[in-house]
């Protein structure tokens, strides 16, 4: 029986056949996650990846930075290709570089945060993957220490977290621009959407290799005991008047380069222990990969997701995380459908979704947004919806900085913050040099 991935890439030549330069594009299997979650939230909601900075009130012009986004847009196929599926098949719907710059107004009573809140609540899945917001911050009441937030906003299923830092430098290059700088000639856009298919079919060739019934057969046995184990979401235990998601945060000092990935994941371990109990085998989620040899470096969404079931007995440790992921590591190539098929077909229940979610990022891979050589500070705007029960971002560098989130309709606060404090103290030996 033909892979998944084969089926896939058939289903979307059938849908483009004979249109050489038609507006639909294939998706990575990474990108076809976020579609799978997608159809499994009751709301359709997509994911979404905000990034907010802070600027001096009145150094942005709006219009400049429209144009700067439209023209950043016209220069890269994915950022104007909305997410969609025809015929059952997800496809990317190529569009025109049309990138919105809203200027929100808090309603009475609301801080400047509460409307990028609500203006993300209320994303129309049918419009640009890109939108830029913009909202006065004011809470002093003194125009000398007001400030601007400036929020760069994707849709996730066209962008991972690796273009980011890619998209915030254009950006910012392209605000530096005349203001009547044109577009891309549709030549070069016809060329960069090439560029674009070559490597989003390069990608699909790879996870067509590795989607390989000893894979499956890996995979199923890897999978086989997996079960959802977070509490179904339930409103009520959200306090009136509460934002949906809690946060906190903590700095650990870094000696030689930070914490190895598998301490990372061993520590998520730790957190979902105290979240679920022992002795389950528990879904986490973490993006890992590359772009596939020969790919032009187009901005785009090419990580895959790789699932890590971990065991929350209290016999597991960093070591056995470590021989595990290296395991995993060998078959991450395997696209996510496939994998949760896999574990379907060994008697699991599960259904893709995750019970937390791991991300890990390099601070000289977090670059300011610089517009017209003022630099922007990048603030974080919690209380925001997140797709898993508890998701954990780490950005190493001269310090280790440490955030998690939940979904307060599935998980309380107490235990949210006796799971951190879990996370923090697995981290902190691994951050000590050794020796």
């Amino acid at each position: 029986m033909p892979s998944i991935t084969s089926q896939y890439l058939a289903r979307c030549r059938r849908l483009t056949a004979g249109d050489r330069v038609g507006p639909l594009l294939p998706v990575t299997g990474a990108q076809r996650r976020f579609v799978l979650v997608r159809s499994l939230d009751p709301s359709g909601r997509p994911d979404l990846v905000p990034m907010f900075f802070a600027f001096p009130y009145d150094t942005v012009d709006p219009e400049r930075l429209r144009a700067a986004a439209r023209r950043l847009a016209a220069r890269h196929t994915a950022l104007r290709s909305q997410p969609t599926v025809v015929r059952g098949t997800p496809v990317l719907q190529v569009g025109e570089p049309d990138v919105p710059v809203s200027r929100l107004a808090p309603a009475p009573g609301e801080q400047a945060v509460d409307a990028l809140r609500r203006a993300l609540a209320s994303w129309d899945p049918q419009g640009p993957p890109l939108r830029l917001f913009l909202v006065r911050d004011d809470d002093s009441r003194d125009d000398s220490r007001a400030e601007d937030i400036v929020a760069v906003v994707l849709d996730h299923a066209v962008c991972d977290g690796r273009s980011l830092a890619r998209i915030v430098e254009e950006l910012g290059a392209a605000y530096a621009e005349d203001l009547q700088e044109p577009l891309p000639s549709p030549e070069e856009m016809s060329a960069e959407r090439a560029a674009y298919e070559a490597a989003v079919l390069l990608q699909l060739g790879a996870e067509e290799r590795a989607d390989t019934p000893e894979a499956a057969a890996y995979w199923a046995d890897r999978l086989s005991a997996v079960r959802a184990h977070a509490p179904l979401p339930r409103p009520e235990r959200v306090p009136e008047g509460s934002l949906p998601s809690g946060a906190t945060e903590a700095l650990l000092p870094s000696y030689d380069g930070g914490v190895p990935f598998p301490g990372l994941l061993d520590a998520c371990r730790s957190a979902a222990h105290t979240l679920y109990g022992p002795d389950h085998v528990v879904p986490l989620g973490y993006p890992w990969g590359g772009r596939p040899a020969g790919a032009q470096p187009v901005i785009g969404c090419f990580l895959n997701t790789v699932v890590f079931p971990a065991v929350t007995g209290h016999d597991a440790g960093p070591h056995a995380t470590a021989d595990l992921w290296w395991d995993d590591l060998d078959r991450a190539d395997a696209p996510f459908d496939a994998v949760v098929t896999a574990a379907r077909s060994a008697g699991s229940s599960w259904n893709g979704l995750l019970d937390g979610l791991l991300t890990v990022d390099d601070d000289r891979r977090r670059p300011p947004l610089n517009l017209a050589g003022v630099e922007g500070r990048e603030v974080h705007v919690d209380g925001r919806p997140v797709r898993a029960p508890f998701a954990v971002s780490v950005t190493q560098g001269a310090e280790i900085q440490l955030r998690m989130v939940w979904d307060r309709t599935v998980l309380d606060d107490d235990h949210a913050h006796r799971a951190f404090e879990a996370l923090v103290h697995a981290l902190r030996p691994a951050a000590r040099p050794m020796g």
